[in-house]
């Protein structure tokens, strides 16, 4: 079977900066690939008031502090920032980081976020649009950016919707980020494949991310199975990593 790449979503939230930075930092000391945080303004579980940090300024922050692994937000909402201003932030970071940054980003759903901060929420499928319009943006500012990033700056779309999203993995993206169980993955998989055909892209070409639980460490081999490549495994503060190594270990074997 061969070797996966290995993950760590660590939750901004219910926690301090420092154990944040520090948690990348030993992340990237058990050998993972990557490191990711989410981009929200609130809690998603738990205490909704609990202490909340942004994504972007920390993933700056970590880009300086770690030496080798990939950073990005699974997912950046498209909803938060305008595409051009997204784009040149992503550009700063993979500098800041020496060309390890991943755009990871998704059309929005936290409604919270939208209502106090002033967004206007719309629905799914409008949000949707707005990042099928934006995705072109982004890119096409990418290029024309002084001086350009680093590295390659892939763009990993998240997100499951058989007929847009995953259409616009196949014409756009260079990663793709859904969630199990295995059978799940492995249906999504198959209809973005399929796009892909449709699209006329390998799906090679397309790198295939998935979020678990702690608990789901065991069952990495059902979602290399299910087309999987980057196992990343979602944690709060604190940050208990005894999971993550024991994957790090099974990949390497």
């Amino acid at each position: 079977m061969s070797r996966f790449q290995v993950g760590v979503q660590l939750h901004p939230q219910a926690t301090t900066v420092a154990a944040l930075l520090d948690g990348a930092v030993a992340v990237e000391q058990l050998g993972a690939d990557s490191v990711w945080v989410w981009d929200h303004f609130y809690p998603l579980y738990g205490d909704g008031d609990a202490a909340h940090f942004e994504a972007y300024t920390l993933l700056a922050a970590m880009a300086a502090r770690t030496e080798r692994v990939r950073l990005g937000a699974m997912v950046t909402c498209n909803s938060y920032r305008n595409p051009n201003l997204l784009a040149d932030m992503s550009r700063t970071i993979d500098h800041i980081s020496g060309g390890r940054f991943t755009l990871g980003i998704g059309s929005g759903w936290f409604e919270r976020d939208y209502t106090e901060y002033g967004y206007e929420f719309g629905t799914a499928r409008s949000r949707l649009a707005d990042l099928e319009r934006d995705l072109p943006v982004i890119q096409d500012r990418l290029t024309r950016l002084s001086p350009p990033p680093v590295g390659p700056l892939p763009v990993l779309v998240g997100g499951s919707g058989r007929k847009v999203t995953l259409r616009l993995v196949a014409e756009r993206a260079d990663g793709w980020n859904a969630f199990g169980p295995p059978e799940n993955f492995a249906e999504l998989n198959a209809v973005l494949d399929g796009w892909c055909e449709k699209v006329g892209r390998d799906p090679a070409a397309v790198e295939r991310t998935v979020c678990i639980n702690p608990g789901e460490v065991d069952d990495w081999a059902a979602y290399l199975e299910a087309g999987a490549t980057h196992l990343v495994v979602m944690t709060g503060d604190p940050f208990d990593l005894d999971a993550v190594a024991s994957l790090v270990d099974a990949a390497r074997s």
